[in-house]
């Protein structure tokens, strides 16, 4: 099963008859373009002009079976075709809007007359109202969605790809600083030892050597305790193979992966509190790099 992204774009164009039949050059574009980026939830906000409102519940409707999450805008618009002229409006209507203005005059003498901009939208909308352009926008809106989807599939595609090796990079990083600890610890304990060496030729058999050996031993262990990481590297191994095992299972898996990262960066911030050496230090700031890589990546996924 595909992984999609929840960036992508798509468009579809159609010509559809002109507002006024009566003139030839009326010729009008249907156009529709779909944006979406990454959001929480799906978020849809529709931005259609006047003679295309009446069809939002519909394209809502396909929208939302058509899409599990993402901020999506849908854009819809009806414009005048490369190369159409200015329609012209048929002379029965331009004599129905002259005397609508002149029976509109006789009650309100003030009211200003109609310019020609006026008569034109006037007589667009008039006509608009008579022609359905729902069956022509749904089929772009269904075009432009497989569009998206398609796009959406190749960005996921992407983004598994780019996810994988941000994987093998923490492996990697784990591997490396496995065996560190074991030396580290050993290399503390005779540190401990040492010093409590020179502690008892420095009391010159004040405190008790048995006492003082017990101590500089529990001190050693309590140190190795607190430097141990490897329960750190074993939850982030377990955490690094379930987000493989999503990846590579698909479906909308963002939400899942998105938790999987946070507990990654808590794994990664323990190991490095933990940190006693300049190398195990490295290898946290690295993991915490490729977290964070990943992090931004995976808020992209549906």
């Amino acid at each position: 099963m595909a992984v999609y992204s929840m960036t992508g774009y798509a468009s579809a164009q159609c010509e559809v008859p002109g507002a006024m039949a009566a003139a030839p050059t009326g010729a009008r574009r249907l156009g529709l373009e779909l944006r979406s980026v990454n959001s929480r939830f799906l978020d849809l906000t529709l931005r259609l002009s006047d003679e295309l409102r009446a069809h939002e519940p519909a394209l809502r409707a396909l929208l939302t079976a058509g899409l599990k999450r993402g901020k999506v805008e849908l854009r819809a618009y009806v414009d005048q075709a490369d190369g159409a002229g200015l329609a012209q409006p048929p002379e029965a209507l331009l004599q129905r809007l002259a005397q609508v203005q002149d029976a509109v005059r006789v009650h309100l003498p003030q009211a200003a007359p109609l310019s020609v901009a006026d008569a034109l939208r006037l007589a667009a909308s008039g006509s608009a109202q008579q022609q359905d352009l729902g069956p022509q926008l749904l089929e772009l809106a269904r075009q432009a969605l497989q569009e998206l989807r398609a796009a959406r599939e190749r960005e996921g595609a992407r983004l598994v790809a780019t996810l994988h090796e941000r994987l093998q990079g923490l492996r990697t990083l784990a591997q490396q600083a496995a065996p560190l600890i074991p030396a580290l610890v050993e290399q503390q304990r005779q540190r401990f030892m040492e010093r409590w060496r020179e502690a008892m030729q420095l009391a010159e058999g004040a405190a008790v050597p048995e006492a003082a050996q017990e101590r500089a031993l529990s001190e050693a262990t309590a140190f190795a305790i607190r430097i141990d990481v490897a329960e750190e590297l074993t939850r982030l191994a377990a955490h690094v193979e379930e987000i493989a095992r999503l990846l590579d299972q698909g479906g909308e898996v963002g939400k899942r992966l998105d938790f999987l990262i946070q507990e990654l960066h808590r794994e990664a911030n323990t190991l490095g509190s933990k940190s006693a050496t300049m190398e195990l230090t490295r290898i946290g700031v690295d993991m915490k790099v490729l977290i964070e890589q990943m992090r931004e990546q995976v808020q992209n996924l549906e």
